[in-house]
């Protein structure tokens, strides 16, 4: 796993491409992020229910938070 991974998905999320959110939670080999970005996107687009909404896309800029939070330093010099 990347650290661009975290960088994409915040990116992703924060400018509403759904497109390349959907790519990003195929291709990244973290399952937990790929988890939270499938719960938002599904609620996103069937979800009548704004407050479901807001609820998936908060815990994923968390999840996203917290992860970049814990990368290790070695990998960020890359």
């Amino acid at each position: 796993m990347d650290i661009p991974d975290y960088d994409k998905a915040l990116f992703y999320t924060l400018w509403g491409q759904w497109d390349d959110l959907l790519v990003l939670m195929v291709r990244t080999e973290d399952d937990m992020l790929s988890k939270k970005i499938q719960h938002f996107l599904h609620a996103f687009h069937y979800s009548p229910d704004q407050a479901k909404i807001m609820e998936s896309h908060d815990s994923l800029l968390y999840y996203i938070d917290h992860a970049m939070k814990h990368i290790p330093a070695a990998v960020m010099e890359v």
